[in-house]
């Protein structure tokens, strides 16, 4: 993971259960478990504000967090689940998990696409059709990728880039054992609309030549 781990900070929550959590809520605060590394469950509360400005920021659960709450020594975590609001759409519950730098975790990584101005088929008015925007991989807790970077360089319409065709971040290997795709280069509409023009004019050739052959036969028949 590319620069230093970013700090979240948070403060240890002395109530629990729902009515606590809704106190949480009305100071301002978004009520939290920290888990995992063989010790005991923290409940914490972190500010509404700080959340929100880094879940806005993106990546947030493929980002190694380091930890800070008052009384407690810092720890590395992760997040496994971010709740939200059905109807309003913001945070109001999150869980972390703490880790080693050697921790091996399964994460949802972004893919990046670069080199366009060096794709042939874009160049023609091919589209570049994303089936995967991120894709899963096995990493290490101390280096979390950023991005998976995928070239479209030297691609025409037609072809596709799948996970084996890309060179993944050290240390890092698919959860999915088969050869997936990424994306391809699709054919420009126009010709699509091209190809099927053809196709209807050569169906209509063909009915066409259908319909008069009775028709001769019928005169040499007379």
């Amino acid at each position: 993971m590319a620069g230093e781990i970013p700090d979240l900070h948070a403060q240890e929550r002395t109530g629990t259960g729902k009515g606590a959590a809704r106190a949480a809520r009305r100071e301002g605060m978004v009520p939290g478990i920290v888990f995992g590394g063989d010790v005991d469950p923290l409940p914490i509360t972190v500010p509404f504000n700080e959340l929100f400005k880094k879940l806005k920021a993106g990546r947030f659960k493929s980002t190694l967090f380091n930890l800070k709450v008052d009384g407690h020594d810092d720890v590395r975590v992760i997040c496994r689940d971010v709740q939200r609001d059905v109807v309003k759409d913001l945070p109001t519950h999150l869980d972390l998990m703490r880790l080693r730098r050697t921790t091996k975790i399964n994460l949802f990584i972004p893919v990046e696409f670069v080199d366009e101005d060096d794709c042939p088929g874009i160049r023609r008015g091919g589209v570049l059709t994303v089936v995967r925007n991120e894709v899963e991989l096995l990493v290490t807790a101390g280096d979390i990728p950023e991005s998976v970077t995928v070239s479209l360089q030297g691609l025409d319409v037609g072809d596709n880039v799948t996970i084996s065709q890309v060179t993944l971040p050290e240390g890092a290997k698919p959860t999915i054992d088969r050869d997936f795709v990424i994306c391809n280069i699709s054919a420009p509409s126009a010709l699509k609309s091209d190809d099927a023009a053809e196709d209807d004019a050569g169906d209509t050739g063909a009915e066409t030549a259908a319909d008069e052959a009775p028709a001769e036969e019928a005169d040499t028949e007379e």
